[in-house]
């Protein structure tokens, strides 16, 4: 529930509202108060995030948990408290005057209540665009019409939106400012006990449990297959939370060949990024973690199953527009990295393209050069970027709530 009344700005200090629905946009949100205060000292933040925002200094209406909430059954049942939610929010935002408000992600949630806002002279920002490059380009305009600006994470966005006549800005990512150019993989192959001439394959089926119980016998089946040619090979399941290691191991557990699978297998809880940079070759879903994999510049093959009817609406209708699918790929403009989608993610193909890795020293050897030269048009300081953008905007002179009394409608 909200924590305390809208009250009048102080000292004619700047306010910005931000919302953020989940882990990865409270680390933003955090990042983009921290520049924000620097630059603006006085400066009131208030909205949606969760632990990391409110360390840095957000007044915190909801929790950003309260959001957080995937797949159509789950988003349906709690669609009621969601809506609720967001009048609540609106209404309290508009009387509260924000000089700017921040979506962060969440499109979903994020993107009517931006139009509402700027239907009534707030201004907007999007920050994280959705993945225009990959399918429904269109939505750019359709952002546009809910956001002042967007900020964009990758360098390919902003031409897309500029086509629909929408101001977006490349801000960079956070992850490559974080992660170090040239990872420390003998410190990464300590934390893990292994020598430096064990090979190790990392296995990511992904965070959610759909993906996770779409994905993993067939991951597991490629390790397997692996396993019997490198018979020294270890293997490291990092999975995201409790949830998604008990879901991992409940697959393991209905494997056929879970027997021959355990001695090399160690599941662990966290760790994801220690156990990629030591890894030789990385097996994982398609989605950020191929970002991370990237950054931490090991080989990898990219695989990802959805439902197939889901994939047959999406075929059939040419919803993707892309001819690679993982972001090293697409930010290559190149195939760097196999990819093995659908029909194509089995594990003979899965197990092939691993053993290729391995027994290709030298590509294995190419590839972190050019995830280099990646890692670095990535990295540009993105948290202060994203404040100097918001920082423009909130300067510009606007008739709008503050000015004209503009009153909230239903």
């Amino acid at each position: 529930m909200p924590s305390s009344e809208p009250t009048s700005p102080i000292h004619g200090g700047k306010r910005f509202a931000l919302v953020a629905g989940e882990a990865s946009g409270d680390l933003l949100g955090a990042g983009l108060i921290e520049q924000l205060r620097a630059r603006y000292p006085d400066a009131e933040f208030a909205g949606v995030g969760g632990d990391a925002m409110r360390a840095a200094g957000l007044d915190a209406w909801y929790d950003a948990q309260e959001l957080a909430v995937m797949g159509l059954a789950e988003v349906l049942r709690h669609l009621p408290r969601l809506m609720k939610l967001r009048r609540e929010l609106r209404e309290r935002l508009l009387a509260w005057k924000p000089d700017v408000f921040v979506g962060i992600d969440a499109p979903d949630f994020n993107l009517g209540l931006e139009r509402w806002l700027k239907q009534r002279g707030v201004r907007t920002v999007h920050y994280v665009s959705p993945s225009v490059w990959a399918w429904r380009e269109k939505r750019a305009e359709k952002i546009g019409r809910s956001a002042d600006r967007v900020l964009c994470l990758f360098p390919m966005e902003p031409a897309i939106y500029a086509r629909h006549g929408v101001d977006a800005r490349f801000v960079g990512h956070p992850l490559a400012d974080e992660m170090p150019l040239d990872p420390d993989r003998h410190a990464a192959r300590d934390a893990l006990a292994l020598t430096a001439d064990t090979p190790m394959l990392a296995l990511l089926p992904g965070s959610r449990l759909g993906e996770i119980h779409r994905l993993s016998g067939d991951f597991l089946s490629a390790a397997l297959l692996t396993l019997r040619s490198q018979p020294n090979l270890r293997i490291v399941a990092p999975m995201a939370n409790a949830a998604a290691r008990a879901a991992f191991e409940r697959e393991l557990e209905a494997h056929p060949d879970a027997a021959a699978l355990k001695p090399a297998l160690r599941i662990t809880e966290g760790n994801a990024r220690t156990a990629m940079t030591a890894a030789d070759v990385v097996l994982l879903a398609s989605g950020t973690a191929t970002l991370e994999g990237m950054l931490a510049k090991r080989p990898m093959v990219v695989a990802y199953k959805i439902a197939p009817l889901t994939y047959s609406i999406v075929k059939g209708l040419r919803m993707l527009k892309v001819d690679h699918y993982s972001l090293p790929n697409v930010l290559a403009n190149e195939a760097l990295v196999p990819e093995l989608m659908q029909y194509d993610c089995t594990p003979e193909n899965l197990a092939a393209a691993i053993s290729s890795w391995l027994r290709n020293p030298t590509s294995m050897a190419a590839l972190p050069l050019r995830f280099r030269e990646l890692h670095q048009a990535l990295r540009r300081n993105a948290s202060l970027r994203a404040a100097e953008a918001v920082a423009e905007l909130a300067e510009q002179p606007r008739f709008g709530i503050r000015d004209s009394g503009f009153a909230a409608k239903p």
